[in-house]
């Protein structure tokens, strides 16, 4: 095994391996980045299960779940009932800088925690707007819609942070107290979106089925329950390995999502606060921004219910019998 080493207890081995043809950098670079960022990292991933997505050598990158049977009895897990599979999913948590260096080395590149603790995973702290522009070139579009939730938010008398997908969007994160059961904060969730469509149709939608969103920004209002969200500072298994990065509000039109690399946040978190820092205290949700949310129809399942219509018109138009 080349390039090994220790850390933290921790064998690291392979070091110097490629991650991949257009990730321009080594299983050390991943490891040495996870490992210079864990202080400002592992806060957002203490105590919540933890979903990876692992990039092994020769075969195409998976999202994990389930720890492997060969994880160290260190590395602290939870059992989770997953109803859809109908089966107990043992979970990581990420509690400290051994875990995370063990995982880097079991080459996990992405990190998404849940957006509840380990003691409920369905009681989300966060209420979280996932903003998705159409195109890779469309980041102004996302920061002028991103502007618009946080006008949403000030006239609900809330607060929240904003930070890079690591990919194309934005992630916009309002930190909540437990007054609100999970429905209650789907419900707020989906009215905030609506909002702020409601204050630019032209640049921001909620249409869930992408042909109807005619090139604008999707305002994405389905994170919620036991969804997960993909941690602020994690890398993603894009070309050239971006990171999701806070950004202050005022810096918004001043970035890229490409400025964040495994190579470059280290040296540009230095400068900035830390996304705890930047998290506001945690807030109750207005009852009428629940109110409202509860007359919005989920999305997926508006989104499947208008399917099947147009698919029976589909039918109907070519003499298909139904």
């Amino acid at each position: 095994m080349s390039g090994g080493e220790q850390r933290a207890g921790v064998e690291l081995t392979n070091l110097d391996q490629q991650l991949g043809p257009d990730a321009g950098a080594t299983k050390r670079d991943l490891i040495d980045y996870l490992d210079a960022i864990a202080d400002r990292m592992l806060p957002g991933l203490a105590h919540r299960p933890l979903t990876v997505l692992r990039v092994l050598r020769g075969r195409e990158a998976f999202m994990q779940k389930n720890v492997p049977k060969y994880t160290p009895e260190w590395v602290a897990t939870v059992p989770v009932w997953a109803e859809a599979s109908h089966r107990e999913i043992r979970y990581a948590l990420c509690n400290d800088r051994r875990t995370l260096l063990w995982l880097a080395n079991q080459r996990a590149i992405e990190y998404h925690p849940a957006l509840g603790l380990a003691e409920d995973i369905y009681r989300p702290t966060h209420l979280i707007i996932d903003l998705d522009p159409p195109t890779a070139d469309d980041f102004p579009a996302v920061v002028a819609v991103a502007h618009l939730v946080r006008r949403v938010l000030d006239d609900c008398g809330l607060q929240g942070a904003v930070k890079t997908s690591g990919s194309r969007g934005l992630h916009v994160f309002v930190p909540i107290d437990d007054s609100a059961p999970v429905d209650d904060v789907a419900a707020a969730t989906r009215a905030i979106a609506a909002r702020a469509e409601a204050l630019d149709p032209d640049i921001a939608t909620t249409a869930f089925i992408v042909d109807d969103r005619g090139g604008r920004v999707f305002v994405d209002s389905t994170r919620s329950g036991g969804a997960t969200v993909v941690a602020a500072y994690s890398p993603r298994w894009r070309p050239g390995l971006p990171v999701s990065f806070p950004v202050a509000w005022s810096d918004l039109g001043r970035i890229q999502p490409g400025d964040f690399t495994v190579h470059t946040a280290v040296g540009l978190a230095d400068a900035r606060e830390s996304w705890t820092e930047a998290m506001p205290s945690a807030q109750r949700l207005p009852t009428d921004l629940i109110e409202q949310g509860r007359t919005i129809p989920v999305a997926r399942v508006a989104a499947m219910h208008e399917g099947k219509r147009r698919a029976r018109a589909r039918r109907a138009e070519s003499g298909a019998p139904d």
